[in-house]
């Protein structure tokens, strides 16, 4: 476990809050950190296994004058999880964000996929959320966010192979309808963001699938990190508190 924090940063419209972030080393999670901290943010987020990366991110938002904390969790361990979010509002001395990003995916016909992969895809993407956000909501006050990094494939899965995920994105879909009317009450919002094609190392846009994903959107390129953050943001800032209960595609049309 890795922990270091330093003054917060003084600007921004989301000073003074804090936020706990699943999965939040690389990709659309690291970018998500990055950009809550230079809102304002005290940003607490877990990996897996990555430590160098997860201290070289601390050091980049304490460089600009933010406060980080990074935890080693698994988050298909439930104790491990909720520990980690309670360590994090102790931190911070509050907790008002929760992002959902860690995900897997496994791909492979039905004929022949490993119920071990289908249990692991449903213990991450589907079970995390539900713990973490059971775990945050219980240090959050009137004005809270959760947020999960969903999936357009949520809607449109047009390769075979991807069944078992898209199942466990279409699943935090009614999960979000559900909690909003239990979170609505407590002025908290909870809501999904679903990317399309995102240029990462695990999806590069220069990959063997970049062509075919682009065949299939209205606006022919790859989404950045940054896109998928930047709609985060404004969900958890001050002007998305009328939204709720919603999966907002953000996938360059893939789903229209």
């Amino acid at each position: 476990m890795t922990a270091t924090s330093s003054a917060s940063a003084t600007s921004g419209v989301l000073a003074g809050k804090a936020a706990f972030v699943t999965g939040g080393t690389r990709g659309i999670g690291a970018a998500i950190v990055r950009r809550l901290a230079r809102d304002g943010a005290a940003v607490a987020f877990s990996y897996a296994s990555s430590q160098g990366p997860a201290d070289e991110l601390v050091r980049g938002i304490e460089a600009e004058g933010g406060r980080a904390l990074a935890l080693r969790i698994d988050s298909a361990d439930a104790d491990a999880l909720t520990a980690g979010i309670d360590q994090a509002a102790r931190h911070f001395g509050r907790l008002d964000i929760l992002v959902n990003n860690a995900g897997v995916f496994v791909g492979g016909p039905v004929d022949t996929f490993p119920l071990a992969d289908f249990d692991r895809t449903l213990a991450v993407n589907v079970r995390a959320v539900f713990v973490a956000t059971q775990a945050a909501v219980a240090h959050m006050k009137a004005g809270g966010r959760v947020v999960n990094i969903g999936s357009t494939n949520a809607d449109r899965m047009p390769f075979a192979g991807g069944g078992v995920y898209a199942m466990s994105k279409s699943a935090l879909k009614g999960l979000v309808q559900g909690f909003a009317r239990d979170l609505g009450p407590r002025g908290i919002t909870i809501n999904n963001v679903q990317p399309g094609p995102v240029d990462t190392d695990l999806n590069p846009a220069g990959g063997p699938n970049g062509d075919s994903l682009r065949a299939l959107m209205a606006i022919p390129h790859f989404g950045k990190t940054e896109d998928i953050a930047g709609m985060v943001a404004y969900l958890v800032g001050p002007e998305g508190g009328y939204v709720t209960g919603a999966s907002l595609n953000i996938d360059g049309g893939f789903a229209a």
